[in-house]
């Protein structure tokens, strides 16, 4: 089995960066109606604000820099390249921790977070509180991309991720995520009970079960908030899991049509309190055009949607925090059934990219969730750990 671990640094060719400023230039943009605002989608005039600014002012090199700046690597995985990021803490007894993002985001979404999760005391944090970091970017996505053959669903990725977990030497971890991350992150609790220690889900859909259990009328409306989500799924639910490969024409060869497809869900599902910089929409379109990974970002969606069941996570205890501008917000005692509940959160603010949008509110929350599951990593993996950390000689 090819299992080679090697290190990776992101050096995108300025020809590529010089074409996609030429087609920025040369945008063919469409007509609108008149006061249409959103009613049709996202506003011709806001996209081209932020081609304009894409074009002109943005500077990819400054966030190549930033990740560049983060231990990186490549393995192999059931045929895959898998690219992720590895940062290991300076405390000893971190436990590992597996950070998933979904579409449209990237690890990008988790910049803010690494500092604070891997090296507390230097964030006015407890030194017991810390994590050994693994963030993948999914398979089809970024440079994890692109995939060449059916069948790379969230079932399938959630075993890589435990191969990719012992292959770091990682006997017990935890998981986290949202979005698609939320479903690999279940899934590698049901695939593998006896390495994953725990999952924290900051998203979470729960299907009304009949009969209904006694519920507030809070947990009413969030119901038939669910009930819409799942009857009317959005066009880019709709379109990428039917229709990938056609939709990929216009994105990989328009850079415009690349900034509108991802800024309209990127604008429209984060907390309007909270608004996600401009700059950091910007370097997480451009992964995607640089990368050429719409055609297998969304082919995710053709692979997993409408083919997944409804399954327990068994005895792994789930931590859930609930984010109020979210898509939809689950309903405890419709997820209790199915996951062992321990820990559960309604955050006062935040959206559908919570480790971006709110990551003073996540960082907290994922240690408080995984505080009383550190003693169940086992001795002979902590004394892993403690090897790998003093000798710096793991990869």
């Amino acid at each position: 089995m090819h299992s080679t671990i090697s290190p990776f640094r992101i050096e995108i060719p300025e020809r590529d960066l010089s074409d996609l400023h030429d087609r920025l230039a040369r945008t063919r943009w469409p007509d609108e109606l008149p006061d249409a605002g959103w009613d049709y989608g996202v506003p011709l005039q806001t996209v081209q604000d932020l081609a304009a600014q894409w074009q002109s002012a943005f500077d990819w090199r400054a966030w190549e820099a930033r990740l560049n700046a983060l231990p990186q690597y490549t393995t192999v995985i059931d045929g895959q390249l898998i690219h992720f990021l590895h940062i290991e803490s300076p405390e000893p007894n971190a436990i590992p921790l597996v950070l998933t993002h979904g579409w449209p985001g990237s690890v990008l979404e988790f910049l803010d977070v690494i500092g604070p999760l891997s090296d507390p005391a230097a964030h006015g944090g407890d030194p017991a509180d810390a994590f050994h970091l693994v963030i993948p970017s999914i398979p089809g996505f970024g440079f994890s991309g692109p995939t060449s053959e059916r069948g790379w669903h969230v079932e399938r990725i959630a075993a890589a991720w435990t191969t990719l977990m012992t292959r770091l030497g990682y006997e017990r971890f935890g998981v986290q995520g949202g979005d698609w991350g939320m479903g690999i992150s279940r899934l590698a609790a049901v695939a593998a009970p006896k390495q994953v220690i725990g999952a924290h889900l900051n998203y979470l859909v729960t299907p009304p079960q009949e009969p209904l259990p006694d519920l507030s009328a809070e947990d009413r409306a969030r119901i038939t908030q669910i009930e819409r989500y799942l009857a009317e799924p959005s066009g880019h639910m709709r379109l990428q899991a039917t229709r990938p490969q056609t939709l990929a024409f216009g994105l990989t060869d328009s850079p415009a049509g690349q900034l509108a497809w991802i800024a309209e869900k990127v604008l429209t599902w984060a907390d309007p309190a909270t608004p996600i910089s401009t700059d950091w929409l910007l370097a997480n379109v451009s992964l995607y055009w640089l990368t050429r990974t719409a055609a297998s970002s969304a082919r995710l969606y053709r692979e997993s949607v409408g083919k997944q069941r409804l399954v327990t996570t068994g005895d792994v205890p789930i931590g859930v925090a609930v984010f109020p501008h979210d898509l939809v917000r689950p309903v405890r005692a419709l997820a209790e059934p199915y996951n062992r509940i321990t820990h559960w959160t309604e955050m006062p603010r935040g959206g559908h990219f919570a480790a971006l949008e709110a990551p003073e509110l996540l960082v907290p929350d994922i240690r408080d969730f995984f505080r009383p599951l550190r003693n169940s990593v086992s001795a002979s993996t902590a004394d892993a750990l403690l090897t790998a950390s003093g000798g710096g000689n793991r990869l």
